[in-house]
């Protein structure tokens, strides 16, 4: 999937690619490895600015047990993160204090995989940048399995899928003046005296 959206994205002009990042494990922080796609965009004065894409951006918070607070805030995230470096960085900071938290409630302590540091290192280690399926293939760093990649699409694109009409539904409730008056009729109707 991250490699056709590259191809995509670069037969339209972007410079995008997929970031193999890997880091090795140190204190409580274990090694790990992650994928994920950036485009650099290019501006007058010669600097640069990357976008970060992740496709499965949510389910990078989920935890055991979670409370119903850390459940509304999780199923507030996009379920493909399309930003800056800096408002992940924001997002990152929020979640891994969100999972403290609902974790403590319950007693449990907070696993590594979910602490702060190695939800940065996924984002920010070094990383390779990788044009096409063929570079990763001959690198040999990854196995791709087909049967895992096509039950993975299936599922981002029905979490998308209810994403889209979510938002759809509300569009259509905001922007319903019928709706949006009867609140206020109900109101108003508790101070009448009968």
């Amino acid at each position: 999937i991250k490699f056709a959206l590259v191809k995509l994205l670069r037969l339209s002009g972007y410079d995008a690619a997929v970031c193999a990042a890997r880091w090795q494990g140190s204190g409580k922080v274990p090694g790990g490895d992650h994928e994920y796609i950036d485009v650099v965009n290019y501006n007058n004065l010669g600097s640069s600015e990357r976008i970060i894409i992740d496709l499965d951006f949510r389910s990078h918070f989920e935890i055991a047990r979670a409370v119903q607070s850390y459940d509304r805030i999780l199923n507030s995230l996009p379920v493909v993160y399309v930003g800056s470096l800096t408002r992940l960085k924001q997002y990152l900071q929020v979640m891994a204090e969100a999972a403290r938290s609902s974790l403590k409630q319950n007693s449990m302590p907070l696993p590594p995989w979910r602490s702060l540091a190695y939800l940065q290192a996924k984002w920010q280690s070094p990383y390779q940048r990788q044009f096409n399926l063929e570079e990763q293939n001959v690198n040999g760093s990854y196995n791709f399995d087909h049967k895992k990649c096509s039950a993975h699409l299936k599922m981002l694109q029905s979490l998308l899928q209810s994403e889209i009409e979510a938002e759809r539904l509300l569009r259509t409730i905001n922007n319903d003046p019928v709706r949006r008056h009867k609140p206020d009729r109900r109101r108003h109707s508790l101070f009448r005296i009968h």
